[in-house]
C-alpha cells in the first residue's frame, strides 16, 4: 500500500514538473520575440559631427479655419486698444499638453478672410504671417488710424498629432510655433520598445495635397531632413515593428491551443490517478 502511495506521489511530482516546464517554454517563446538593442535605439550609426540648422522653410501659409492672435501697438496705446479684442493678452495660455485649452482669436473663414476692427474683411488665407502683418500695418497707416503701428500675429491652433507606438498618443498644441520631430516624440512619452524606428510616417498637407513621408530615426539623415521641423497639422504615425506583429500573431495562434492541450492533459492524468 505504501509503495502505491509513493508511486502516486512521485507521479504527481513529475506531472507538476512537466506542467512547470511547459509554462516556462511558453514564457520563453514570448520573451524570445524581444527586439534587439540595435533596433531599439535612435541614431545607432551616428558619429560625432555637426549639422546646420535651417528654419527658413518653417513659415507656413495661413489656411482656412486657422485661428490667429493679432495684437496691435502704437505710439498711442489708447487708440490701439480697439484693435486688441482678440490679442494674445486676452487669450488663455496654451501649453504643449494633451489638453487643448479653449482660445479666442480671429478665425479665417471658409472664404479665406478675417474680420478686423475698423478695416473690415481682410484676405488672410494663402498669405504668410509676415505678409498679413505688413498689409494690416499699411492699411492702418493709409487710413490714418494709428501712428507707427506694430502688428504681431501668432497661430493659436498650431497642433501636431502623434499616433501609434508611442507611450501617450496625443494631439500636441504648442505656443511657440516651432517643434522638431524629436521634441514631438518626447512630448508623447517617446517610442515604445515595439516601435519601428526605421519607418516613421509623417503625413503633411500642403496646397491641398497630402504628402506621405517615411523617416528613419536610426540614421543621421533626419538631422538634415526638411521634415526635421514639423508644421502645423502634421500627423506622425509610428508603426509597430515586425517583432511585435509576429509575437502578437504567434500568441493569438498558439496560446489557445497550448492552454487547451495542457488542460486536457492535466484532466486526463488526474482522472487516471484517482
Amino acid at each position: 500500500m505504501s509503495g502505491d502511495v509513493y508511486t502516486l506521489t512521485s507521479f504527481r511530482m513529475k506531472l507538476r514538473k512537466l506542467t512547470n516546464t511547459i509554462l516556462s517554454l511558453i514564457i520563453f517563446a514570448l520573451l524570445s520575440a524581444c527586439s534587439s538593442t540595435k533596433e531599439a535605439v535612435y541614431f545607432s550609426s551616428v558619429t560625432e559631427t555637426e549639422y546646420g540648422s535651417s528654419v527658413e522653410s518653417l513659415e507656413p501659409t495661413i489656411q482656412k479655419n486657422d485661428l490667429l492672435s493679432i495684437s496691435v501697438s502704437s505710439l498711442n496705446p489708447d487708440a490701439s486698444e480697439i484693435f486688441n479684442a482678440f490679442s494674445t493678452s486676452n487669450v488663455r495660455s496654451v501649453t504643449a499638453s494633451n489638453t487643448v485649452a479653449p482660445a479666442t482669436g480671429y478665425l479665417v473663414d471658409q472664404d479665406g478672410y478675417i474680420q478686423f476692427p475698423m478695416l473690415g474683411k481682410i484676405r488672410a488665407a494663402g498669405m504668410s504671417k509676415k505678409a498679413l502683418k505688413d498689409e494690416i500695418e499699411e492699411e492702418l497707416l493709409k487710413r490714418k488710424l494709428l501712428l507707427s503701428p506694430i502688428v504681431d500675429i501668432r497661430y493659436l491652433n498650431y497642433k501636431v498629432s502623434i499616433l501609434g507606438e508611442v507611450a501617450r498618443p496625443s494631439v500636441l498644441t504648442v505656443p511657440n510655433e516651432k517643434l522638431t520631430l524629436l521634441e514631438a516624440l518626447g512630448l508623447a512619452g517617446d517610442l515604445t520598445i515595439y516601435a519601428s524606428r526605421t519607418n516613421v510616417l509623417l503625413i503633411r498637407e500642403e496646397e491641398g495635397m497630402k504628402k506621405l513621408i517615411r523617416l528613419d530615426l536610426t540614421t543621421d539623415e533626419i538631422f538634415t531632413s526638411p521634415y526635421y521641423y514639423l508644421k502645423s497639422n502634421d500627423i506622425i504615425y509610428v508603426e509597430p515593428n515586425k517583432t511585435k506583429i509576429a509575437s502578437a500573431s504567434a500568441v493569438r495562434q498558439w496560446l489557445p491551443l497550448v492552454l487547451s492541450s495542457m488542460t486536457l492533459i492535466v484532466v486526463s492524468i488526474d482522472r487516471l490517478t484517482r
